[in-house]
C-alpha cells in the first residue's frame, strides 16, 4: 500500500530536491565531504522523511509539528545553498535551479501547515480525517 503522503506534491518536489542536492554536492570539492556537502544532503533529505513520519502519525497535531520540522529544514538549506554558490562551488544557473524547488517547496509547506491549523480550528478535531 502507498503511503497518503507518497500522494502529496509537496513530498513529491522535496524528493526531487533531494535528487538535485545530491546531483550538485557530487561536484564539490573532495575536502567538503564531511562538511557542506554533508549538511546539504541531510537538510535536504530531512524534508520528505518528516513529511512522511508526519503523516504516518494519528494526529494533526503531530502532522503539523513534522510539517513545521520539514519546513525548518528546507529553510536551513536554502542558506547552505546561498553559501554553496558564494563558496563558488555551484554555478549561477545551478543555485537558481536549487533555489527555485526549495522555494516551491517552502512555500507548498507553508500552505500545508496553513490548511491542516485551519482544518483544526474549523473542527476542533485533532485526529487527522
Amino acid at each position: 500500500m502507498m503511503g497518503p503522503h507518497k500522494n502529496l506534491q509537496v513530498w513529491q518536489f522535496s524528493m526531487a530536491l533531494v535528487s538535485l542536492v545530491y546531483k550538485m554536492t557530487r561536484k564539490f570539492p573532495r575536502y567538503e565531504v564531511f562538511g557542506l556537502s554533508s549538511q546539504m544532503q541531510r537538510a535536504a533529505v530531512s524534508i520528505p522523511s518528516n513529511i512522511a513520519e508526519g503523516y504516518g502519525r494519528a494526529s494533526n497535531p503531530d502532522l503539523i509539528h513534522f510539517l513545521h520540522i520539514a519546513l525548518g529544514s528546507s529553510n536551513e538549506l536554502d542558506t547552505q545553498i546561498l553559501i554553496a554558490r558564494n563558496e563558488e562551488y555551484i554555478t549561477e544557473e545551478e543555485f537558481h535551479q536549487l533555489e527555485d524547488l526549495n522555494d516551491n517547496v517552502m512555500r507548498m509547506l507553508q500552505s500545508l501547515i496553513y490548511t491542516r491549523k485551519k482544518y483544526e480550528m474549523q473542527t476542533g478535531q485533532t485526529s487527522k480525517p
